[in-house]
């Protein structure tokens, strides 16, 4: 593939896309906005462990202010930034993208719209993730899905463009499996479904999948998935008023994911499975760090929408809450705080 690539925001995902991409020979440049990442990066190059070993790539990394000096535009731009970074990310690379460039949100939450009403819907490409990693210090990363547990899903955010798709799959290729959606933005609302059940909720809880799972008893366990479900049950009620469908991701079948009555329990046992038990998610990873996170962007959207149509969305809302008094600094997270959300199942 000859073209001009851009990773923009490279953070865990970003920085484990970035490198695959160049150690598969490809032009690309990773654009980031933490100084010591960049540094560390064009220093020492990007170290990634997964549980197969540790590899590190030597790669072409630029600062945010370092993008007003080119002078050539990027034919494809892999934004890989927190959904609420979007917006701004999306107007500065702009000018940076070429007329018939390709800009790809590899990302959470539903950020296509936003993304084509400033690029044009015939340069935006939708993209579902699959991929956990942990990012603490500079240029070193945990991949918990190695490359070949990683999953793409991708699909024209306009249908009339959709033969632009095949060159982001096979740029995608090279960092996990990919399948084309011919409904990304359903299939993105069928990942959102799963953030809402794992993420924040993880979160609240100081746990990885072993921890909220397995280590605290069979009860503990129990009250947790039953709290994951009721949130994916509102979640996906939300989506049925927004006219999104079942589609399949994560690379399961169509049959395992339409006119079922078991889909948020795939759902959830899927994730868990591929991200394995001690992955920190990326949630969590905000509040170790004390950073703002992606759960009003996620459970947030989810309550919006129910409470526009009239339904209600009780759990939601309280992760939503106990997100936002984390965050605050009110409380912490904790093994302890599976009892608020537990409280929403039985008012």
């Amino acid at each position: 593939m000859n073209k001009r690539i851009a990773v923009l925001s490279t953070g865990a995902n970003g920085s484990c896309i970035g490198a695959d991409l160049t150690a598969a020979g490809l032009d690309v440049t990773m654009i980031d906005h933490w100084p010591a990442h960049v540094e560390a990066m064009r220093a020492n190059g990007v170290t990634i462990e997964t549980r197969d070993g540790t590899t590190t790539t030597p790669v072409n990394a630029i600062h945010l202010c370092d993008v007003a000096t080119l002078t050539e535009p990027f034919d494809i731009v892999l934004l890989t930034a927190k959904a609420y970074d979007s917006r701004w990310l999306t107007e500065f690379i702009r000018p940076y993208l070429a007329e018939d460039g390709l800009l790809v949100a590899v990302q959470n939450c539903m950020t296509a719209e936003m993304i084509a009403e400033i690029v044009g819907p015939e340069r935006t490409v939708g993209c579902v993730v699959e991929l956990s990693s942990q990012l603490f210090d500079p240029a070193e990363i945990k991949r918990n899905t190695e490359t070949a547990r990683t999953w793409f899903g991708v699909g024209a955010f306009d249908p009339a463009h959709a033969d632009r798709v095949e060159e982001v799959a096979e740029l995608l290729a090279h960092a996990g499996r990919v399948d084309i959606s011919e409904d990304v933005i359903s299939a993105k609302w069928m990942k959102l479904i799963t953030n809402t059940m794992s993420m924040g909720i993880k979160a609240i809880c100081n746990a990885t999948n072993a921890q909220l799972f397995q280590d605290n008893g069979p009860e503990y366990a129990a009250t947790a998935r039953a709290v994951c479900l009721k949130s994916g049950e509102e979640a996906l009620a939300a989506g049925q008023f927004l006219g999104y469908k079942p589609v399949p991701v994560y690379g399961l079948k169509p049959e395992e994911v339409e006119n079922t009555n078991n889909l948020l329990e795939t759902l959830l046992d899927k994730i868990v499975a591929d991200v394995g038990p001690t992955a920190i998610n990326t949630v969590l990873q905000d509040h170790m760090k004390g950073r703002y996170s992606e759960v009003d962007m996620i459970n947030g959207m989810v309550a919006d929408e129910c409470r526009a149509n009239g339904c209600g969305s009780p759990m939601n809302d309280a992760i939503v809450e106990i997100t936002r008094r984390i965050h605050a600094g009110e409380i912490s997270p904790d093994t302890y705080n599976l009892e608020l959300l537990r409280q929403e199942m039985i008012r």
